[in-house]
């Protein structure tokens, strides 16, 4: 990544004009407007940032967050940095009423059974969705939480166009991802192996063994190790995939098409089952188990050493470093192993490591995160529908429309290119010209401490440097450049 430098800041802040960006933005000064009174609440006075570069209290909540809000830095630092992280491990003893409360009003989403989701338009239960997941990260007091549900989302991506997961997939949020985003990673991965969404997905539903001349179905075997547990280098074989192929033969789900009761109910048909004697990963697993296959097989990849680094290394790749370093993985890979896989425990290990309080801004967000990092930055409220989806597709982020099972990348490559419309989306947002969306510039400027200088420090969770505080200050939307600024793009 092209390393972010004050001269290169400076070189392109100019009156009305931008900043100079990660790994090559250049001057777009004509999408800086001015800022625009809007329609959000009042905010109380809070504390911005003192310290030149990022505290402890700012770097927590730019990793374990979607970014700070309003007085959110100076209640970090009152409590201090260590405690937010234990607070947000424990999101259960954290009263999230306003998040639930806007939850509730997608309805749709709760429908149980699952073959009630049926009676909705798909594309409905898309927006619902879309529209659920950024107000729950906008809101939420359980920020981390919200942060594992993002997480996981995409380590088990469904693309919900195929087949009937396209009404299925509000019922594997809810009762997959959701459900054990903090819980153990066996729970979760044995909830994904039987979701009616993913079992639609991945093909799963016609992995079938009537007799002797039918073939398996292998593409879920296949995503099971090289995706969700083991990792593409975690040692597993072709014939491990077609042995947990063996095991998983059987669970099928019913398709709208051909059920007329209970449809989206997951089953285990026994004579479409292969019940015979199986060898996974060097294990022997009898015949004659049944549906007992899936939990041994669940069990044997859950607490394999390769999945314990597999997730090692994605947490801290999320948490700390594109690159992180060989002992955090390790000493998270371990903590995963002594924990039987317990998420929050292993999320405290990464939490713990050095490497994490030492790496900051050195992250660029991914669109979802800079969208929901703004919008949390200046307080304000949005209905998250079609006007800011549709700046997440044009970067190329929108929730649940990943088409392949490895999920959203996490490196910041891909995702290079999402700078123009960032930019464009910094400007419309300060200019309150985002359709559904306002907030009060004069409000949290006075909030702030009533200077353009304390509005900085908040965007930015630091003070500013003397050349961005000279680019901010010539420049006619300051708000705009704060939001389009490198130091802003990064967390």
């Amino acid at each position: 990544m092209t390393p972010l430098t004050r001269r290169r800041f400076l070189h392109a802040a100019t009156a009305g004009g931008a900043v100079a960006g990660v790994g090559g933005l250049s001057a777009l000064s004509h999408w800086l407007a001015p800022q625009l009174p809007g329609g959000a609440a009042g905010l109380a006075a809070f504390q911005p940032p003192a310290a030149p570069a990022i505290d402890d209290a700012a770097h927590a909540l730019n990793r374990l967050t979607f970014g700070p809000g309003p007085g959110d830095h100076a209640r970090v630092t009152a409590m201090g940095a260590r405690a937010f992280v234990a607070e947000q491990l424990a999101p259960e003893a954290l009263d999230d009423t306003k998040a639930l409360r806007r939850s509730r009003h997608f309805e749709a989403l709760d429908a149980w059974p699952a073959g009630e989701l049926l009676e909705h338009d798909p594309r409905e239960l898309l927006d619902q969705l879309t529209r659920d997941k950024m107000q729950r990260a906008l809101y939420s007091r359980r920020q981390l939480f919200e942060v594992m549900v993002d997480f996981w989302s995409d380590h088990f991506n469904i693309d919900p166009s195929k087949g009937d997961s396209r009404w299925l997939k509000p019922v594997d949020d809810r009762r997959v991802i959701r459900a054990h985003a903090l819980g153990r990673f066996a729970d979760l991965v044995r909830a994904s192996a039987l979701s009616p969404s993913m079992l639609w997905y991945l093909d799963g539903r016609e992995n079938r063994s009537a007799s002797e001349h039918e073939r398996p179905n292998e593409n879920y075997a296949r995503e099971l190790l090289e995706l969700h547990t083991l990792g593409v280098h975690g040692g597993y074989t072709q014939q491990d995939v077609m042995e947990v192929a063996r095991c998983l033969t059987g669970w099928t789900v019913r398709a709208r098409q051909s059920a007329r009761h209970a449809v989206g109910k997951v089953e285990f048909e026994a004579g479409r089952h292969d019940d015979g004697p199986k060898l996974v990963l060097g294990v022997a697993i009898p015949g004659g188990l049944g549906r007992g296959d899936l939990d041994r097989v669940i069990e044997l990849v859950a607490d394999h050493p390769s999945t314990a680094r597999h997730l090692a290394e994605k947490l801290c790749r999320r948490f700390i470093a594109d690159e992180p370093s060989g002992d955090a993985i390790e000493a998270v890979g371990r903590a995963f192993s002594e924990s039987r896989g317990d998420i929050r425990q292993t999320l405290a290990a990464v939490f713990a490591q050095e490497a994490f309080w030492a790496a900051r801004s050195a992250k660029i967000k991914r669109p979802f995160h800079f969208v929901v990092s703004a919008l949390r930055a200046t307080g304000a409220r949005t209905d998250a529908g079609r006007a800011v989806q549709d700046y997440l597709l044009r970067m190329g982020h929108a929730p649940f429309q990943y088409p392949t099972p490895d999920g959203y990348p996490e490196e910041p490559q891909p995702w290079m290119a999402t700078l123009l419309w960032r930019w464009r989306f910094a400007a419309e947002l300060a200019a309150n010209d985002l359709k559904g969306t306002s907030f009060q510039l004069a409000r949290l400027r006075d909030a702030a401490g009533g200077t353009d200088l304390a509005l900085a420090a908040h965007v930015l969770g630091r003070q500013p440097t003397e050349a961005e505080w000279l680019a901010t200050h010539n420049c006619a939307s300051p708000l705009a450049l704060l939001l389009a600024c490198p130091a802003f793009q990064t967390c």
